[in-house]
């Protein structure tokens, strides 16, 4: 890879782990609001240092071993960093495994906004498909039966894969709604700081694990993917602090951030299935799709005033 094909693949990275966590954003400003100037400087501080290099640091180094377990734990960290064909050899030959459970997972968080979630509508055929929320499931379960059926054509752990990206799915939904119902009796409360520190790191890793399953339809190479998020991160915690209720005017920036999903999810399965894309093709389709919907969002906006 080139130089100017890394810059633009951790360009694609930062943005997608910025749009992909607005919602972990405005979580996090509102339990800060009520929170210390100390405290919030304890959170910008330590819970960078969690967010960047253990959560983004260490996820994706743990995916690439449960992916790869002949290598071993410590070799499955080595790895990412190694020259030695034969190790690029063994991660590519099981990228087919990764990408169609980080896909499956993706398209199943586009399919759940699109039917269940309350949204601003930003496109012709969003209302019709908010107000048939009861086909989630429906339309879920049959996906998910024919990408299996299709991937034990291929190879029986692809299959599997797709199985725990559905799994991996609705785990962290669980945990999301959770920390949602969490948010409004912490508000409500009198808790303390570091309490306050803990919730939030503890949501910042159920959240983020959209962004780095995300991030390997962009690239292969861990460290390309700690680098792109955890500038993202960086960038995300500036925002929660300063920017917030500006980001929230923007009200179709989500719109962005989901349909991005869904294109890095179909990029995904099909790379799992030999079609493989170039490696300009999903940040370009990031940036176009983002900057559509912030445009339409900025329309909006100075139409409003």
């Amino acid at each position: 890879m080139n130089l100017t094909a890394i810059f633009i693949t951790i360009s694609g990275l930062v943005l997608f782990e910025i749009i992909s966590s607005i919602d972990n954003a405005i979580v996090n400003a509102e339990v800060l609001h009520g929170m210390s100037e100390k405290g919030k400087k304890w959170f910008l501080f330590w819970g960078l240092l969690f967010a960047v290099f253990v959560v983004r640091g260490f996820l994706p180094w743990l995916i690439v071993f449960f992916t790869n377990p002949s290598l071993g734990f410590i070799g499955s960290f080595t790895a990412t960093f190694s020259n030695d064909p034969s190790v690029h050899k063994a991660i590519e030959s099981s990228a087919p495994i990764l990408l169609i459970g980080g896909g499956t997972f993706l398209f199943l968080l586009f399919l759940h906004w699109l039917f269940m979630e309350p949204k601003n509508y930003g496109l012709y055929g969003e209302k019709f498909f908010h107000s048939k929320g009861v086909w989630f499931y429906a339309i879920a379960s049959i996906f998910l039966s024919v990408l299996v059926w299709c991937a034990l054509g291929v190879n029986t752990m692809m299959a599997f894969g797709a199985v725990v990206g559905s799994t991996a799915f609705f785990i962290t939904h669980g945990f999301k709604q959770n920390a949602e119902a969490s948010e409004k009796n912490l508000m409500k409360s009198t808790r303390s700081d570091l309490s306050k520190i803990f919730y939030l790191e503890i949501i910042d890793a159920t959240f983020s694990i959209d962004g780095v399953l995300g991030a390997f339809a962009f690239t292969l190479s861990v460290p390309l993917i700690i680098i792109g998020n955890g500038i993202g991160a960086m960038v995300l915690r500036k925002i929660t602090i300063g920017n917030i209720d500006r980001i929230k005017k923007y009200i179709y920036i989500k719109n962005g951030a989901m349909y991005s999903i869904l294109f890095l999810g179909m990029i995904m399965i099909s790379d799992s299935f030999g079609i493989h894309p170039p490696v300009w093709f999903s940040p370009t389709v990031t940036f176009l799709v983002v900057g559509y919907f912030f445009l339409k969002s900025k329309f909006h906006l100075l139409n409003t005033k």
